[in-house]
């Protein structure tokens, strides 16, 4: 009976490989756990104090949907700084998901078509799909690089919008800064909307971050906290752009989510004060452990940013190569085809402790001696 009142979205896709993943884990007596996309550090305790300050200080009700006035303009400041003169405005999302949803709502028609670059998170070929516009997929198969010429090949009459990610998950790539300035010029050229996934940013290792917002006003920026503050949970996020169009996203939070968690926004703003250096430097050390121990054995980039590193697999298909390394030796990894049309290759977090990390990077070694 419920098949005739299911949606016909709802037959799009699957649920997340990665939430099989994670359910598959639940069944592990001891697994060593590679596979989650978050950090293994805790948010600040200026930020958790300042949180239950808040709830104890009957701060709970609704903020404007454009998120707290303390922490908006602190933001605004923030990006005022980086983008002078740029004229882009802030507001506070209910994470960078809910941003990226927003964000999609506002400029994609159905029969739309939004470039995307494989491999992807995975939640922006979903929401695409979602929406009733067309995945147009661009390979950056086998560096993760991007070459800015594809994508103007790629580019239609139909072609909205161009999702953009560095440092990048599952592959931990970082876009140089020609290639940045690059995408941006095209997109300006083209009239076509480019939207920079930059909830990554905090963790790069091997040189400066460049975001398209540098190059053009036009840009649509989705950012937050999640990963550089370990406050994955608290679900705070925020976007920047052309003000017009942060108006018109702002209707649809109205009518979605409201607003993003009071007590939480007042948390983070205690967080926005908080050195992570040494943080960044701990996973610069986790990233060469990994990239270390596994380069004499696989095919595997060196991963510039973000926690993860996207290795290809041995053997006949990177699905049969993470179920026996789930099977054989509870060892927790993602398989490629979750983030792209092949399935060559695998994802490693090494958002984990080092021990988990030598622990899952010898059973690598001895999967690929065997």
């Amino acid at each position: 009976m419920f098949d005739k009142w299911l949606a016909d979205r709802t037959r799009l896709f699957d649920a997340s490989g990665i939430r099989k993943v994670f359910d598959l884990a639940a069944k592990l007596d001891r697994p060593v756990n590679l596979s989650i996309g978050q950090p293994d550090f805790d948010a600040p305790e200026s930020a958790k104090n300042a949180a239950i300050e808040a709830i104890s200080s009957f701060k709970n009700g609704y903020t404007p949907t454009q998120g707290a006035a303390t922490l908006r303009s602190k933001i605004q400041a923030q990006v005022d700084a980086l983008y002078p003169g740029s004229g882009r405005e802030v507001f506070v999302s209910s994470g960078v998901s809910g941003g990226l949803l927003l964000t999609l709502m506002a400029l994609v028609n159905p029969g739309d078509e939004v470039i995307i670059f494989d491999p992807y998170f995975v939640m922006y070929d979903a929401l695409v799909r979602m929406l009733g516009a067309t995945p147009v997929y661009i390979s950056t198969y086998p560096d993760f690089q991007i070459d800015v010429n594809k994508v103007a090949e790629a580019i239609s009459p139909k072609t909205k919008l161009i999702l953009f990610n560095s440092p990048a998950n599952p592959t931990g790539a970082v876009a140089p800064r020609e290639t940045v300035r690059e995408l941006a010029a095209l997109a300006d050229e083209k009239g076509v909307a480019l939207v920079s996934d930059e909830i990554y940013k905090f963790f790069c290792y091997d040189g400066e971050f460049h975001s398209p917002a540098e190059f053009s006003p036009n840009v649509i920026v989705l950012d937050g906290y999640s990963k550089c503050y370990g406050m994955p949970g608290w679900r705070l996020g925020f976007v920047h752009g052309p003000a017009q169009l942060m108006q018109e996203m702002l209707k649809f939070q109205q009518y979605t989510f409201v607003c993003a968690p009071s007590v939480l926004q007042l948390g983070a703003v205690a967080a926005l004060d908080t050195d992570m250096t040494p943080y960044l430097d701990a996973y610069r050390r986790k990233r060469d452990l990994v990239y270390n121990g596994l380069k004499d054995y696989y095919e595997i980039p060196k991963s510039c940013g973000a926690f993860y590193t996207f290795p290809k697999a041995i053997g006949a298909s990177a699905t049969d190569f993470v179920t026996k390394a789930i099977q054989e030796h509870q060892l927790l990894i993602i398989p490629g085809n979750v983030f792209s049309s092949r399935d060559t290759n695998f994802r490693i977090s090494f958002a984990a402790a080092d021990s988990v990390i030598e622990e899952g990077v010898e059973i690598l070694q001895k999967m690929a001696r065997e």
